[in-house]
């Protein structure tokens, strides 16, 4: 499992031509289920994403998390996360999980994520997505598991 987390100030998603999401100050997180990957793992982004400590406080540091400044969180199916670059010039997604399974995990992964008392809304597993997104900082980071 992948995820990349970014620091917005706000983010909407749209499909076919209508918003479907739409966060202010929060987190978007592009979340990949790779092929093997385990329910297990899903406990590794559920403890981290709410909790990283990626905002700043009032001195400037990055010491809050999402939770922390009450932000909203857009969770991101992304398939390509999976993709290998090393042969070639086009990625091979042979990694990624095969989408009913991807598609169970990550819309387990966004249970469990509201769980912890974070607003989470979802894109829409396997559509063609438009995303526009005020990056913050930027600040941007790359969990594995």
């Amino acid at each position: 499992m992948k995820a990349v987390i970014q620091v917005v100030g706000q983010a909407e998603l749209s499909v076919d031509g209508g918003i479907v999401s739409k966060i202010g100050k929060g987190l978007v997180v592009f979340f990949c289920v790779e092929k093997g990957d385990v329910e297990e793992k899903l406990q590794f982004f559920v403890k981290k994403i709410p909790n990283l400590r990626i905002f700043p406080d009032e001195n400037g540091k990055t010491n809050l998390s999402v939770k922390d400044v009450t932000g909203e969180v857009l969770f991101v199916s992304q398939f390509t996360l999976a993709g290998d670059c090393e042969k070639g010039n086009r990625p091979s997604f042979v990694n990624a999980e095969e989408p009913e399974r991807a598609k169970s995990l990550y819309l387990k992964c966004a249970k469990l994520l509201e769980e912890t008392g974070v607003q989470v809304k979802l894109g829409v597993f396997g559509a063609d997505m438009k995303i526009t997104q005020q990056n913050d900082g930027p600040f941007t980071i790359i969990l594995q598991r």
